[in-house]
C-alpha cells in the first residue's frame, strides 16, 4: 500500500510536517508521500476541500486558520476534538472523514518522554500560562493522563474558567508571578515570545523554584526568552518542537495503525529547525 497524506492551512510553505512524516514513513517501513496543500484566504475553501476528497487522501493535517472551519466538512468527530472544538488531523476511513485533535496527547507524550519521572507524580502542581486553544488542548490532555493539580493563569480569568473542571484553579498572570514557587511544572501555551517578538516573555520567572520544569510550546526560536530565563534560574527546560513531533506521531498512528520509533528524532528536528 502507498499512503497519501497532506497538510492544509495558511501560510504553510515553511512547515516541518513533510519532513517529519517522511521520517515516520521511512522508520515504519511504509511507502507514501506527504504534501502541502496551502489554501489562501482568497480561495474558495469549500471547493478546495472538495478537490481533496476527490484526491482520495488517506488522511491530512489541519493547521491555522482552518482547525475550526474544517469541522463542518468532516463526517464524524472524535470526542476529544468535539470537546476542544478544533480538528488538526483528519482520517479517511471507509469513505468517511473523521476529525481528531492530536495536540493534547502529543503534548503530554512529549513532556513525559523528556521527563518520565513526572508520570509517577500525578498530583504535582502544574501551571498553564494562557487560556487559548492550545491551553485548552493541553489542559484536557493532562487531565486525560491523570494529572490532578492544574492551575490556569490568564490576563483575564473568565476565559480560563471556561476550560477548567472541578478541583482545579484559575489565577491572574500577576498572581502567577507572585506564587510561582508553588508550581513544579510551568507550561507557556501562548504565542508570546515567537519571532519576530522573541524578546517578549509572558511573565517574570524570578520567583521560580529551582527544581521546576519549564515548558514553552513556541519553537521559533527554539530556546525562547522564557526558556532562557528559566535555564538561568536553574530550572529544567522543555522545548516546543517536541510537541510538534509527538502530535504528528499520534496523527501518523491514526492513519497507519503503526507507531514509528522516535529515537534521536527530536534532536534531528532541532537541527533542521536551526538550519
Amino acid at each position: 500500500m502507498t499512503y497519501s497524506f497532506a497538510l492544509i492551512g495558511y501560510p504553510i510553505t515553511h512547515s516541518m510536517s513533510p519532513w517529519i512524516h517522511e521520517q515516520f514513513l521511512r522508520r515504519a517501513q511504509l511507502d507514501g508521500s506527504y504534501r502541502l496543500e496551502e489554501i489562501t484566504p482568497e480561495q474558495n475553501f469549500s471547493e478546495r476541500i472538495s478537490e481533496l476528497r476527490a484526491n482520495e487522501l488517506d488522511g491530512f493535517n489541519v493547521t491555522v486558520p482552518y482547525k475550526e472551519k474544517i469541522i463542518e466538512f468532516v463526517d464524524e468527530l472524535d470526542e476529544q476534538a468535539k470537546k476542544i472544538g478544533a480538528v488538526n488531523t483528519v482520517v479517511a476511513e471507509n469513505g468517511k472523514w473523521i476529525g481528531y485533535n492530536t495536540d493534547e496527547i502529543g503534548y503530554v507524550r512529549a513532556l513525559e518522554s523528556d521527563y518520565p519521572e513526572i508520570k509517577r507524580k500525578k498530583n504535582t502542581p502544574i501551571l498553564l500560562l494562557g487560556a487559548g486553544g492550545a491551553a485548552k488542548g493541553i489542559y484536557n490532555g493532562l487531565k486525560r493522563a491523570g494529572y490532578t493539580n492544574v492551575t490556569i493563569a490568564n490576563r483575564t480569568t473568565e476565559r480560563a474558567k471556561q476550560i477548567i473542571t472541578a478541583n482545579d484553579f484559575v489565577i491572574t498572570l500577576a498572581e502567577a508571578e507572585r506564587e510561582l514557587a508553588q508550581f513544579s511544572i510551568i507550561i507557556q501555551t501562548t504565542s508570546v515570545g515567537m519571532r519576530p517578538h522573541d524578546t517578549d516573555t509572558i511573565i517574570s520567572l524570578k520567583n521560580i523554584m529551582k527544581e521546576a520544569i519549564v515548558s514553552d510550546i513556541v519553537y521559533q526560536p527554539l530556546k525562547t526568552k522564557f526558556l532562557q530565563e528559566a535555564e538561568k534560574r536553574g530550572a529544567a527546560i522543555h522545548f516546543g518542537h517536541t510537541m510538534l513531533l509527538y502530535q504528528a506521531q499520534y496523527a501518523f498512528e491514526l492513519w497507519t495503525n503503526k507507531q514509528p520509533p522516535m529515537e534521536h528524532l527530536a534532536d534531528q528536528l532541532r537541527q533542521e529547525l536551526e538550519g
